[in-house]
């Protein structure tokens, strides 16, 4: 029967780390990461659940002549934001599945 306990003491460590797992995924809400293009010109805040925050653009880099840069610029530091709170999540929550082998987890 002692493979009953070490079930239990399994099943109670995972509970464990679904919680604290949970709470990992909560913070990364709270993390802001900042994206930027064209040397600061424009900027992108993501939180780390990838929700779009602030666009911020300085004036000297609107040129009604050349939408396109701009755009470019938007989104270059758009995904600078993303892959920035992707990292930032691979990192939070790999330690989670650390030495462990779970397939589809994340």
């Amino acid at each position: 029967m002692r493979g009953m306990g070490n079930m239990q003491g399994m099943m109670k460590q995972m509970q464990k780390m679904q919680k604290q797992m949970a709470q990992a995924q909560e913070e990364l809400g709270d993390k802001r990461l900042e994206g930027t293009a064209g040397g600061g010109m424009v900027t992108v805040i993501v939180s780390g659940h990838k929700e779009v925050l602030e666009v911020n653009i300085k004036e000297e880099v609107v040129d009604p002549e050349d939408i396109e840069m701009l755009q470019d610029l938007v989104l270059a530091a758009t995904n600078d934001a993303l892959k920035q709170a992707d990292e930032l999540t691979n990192s939070t929550m790999g330690q989670f599945t650390k030495g462990m082998n779970l397939p589809g987890m994340f």
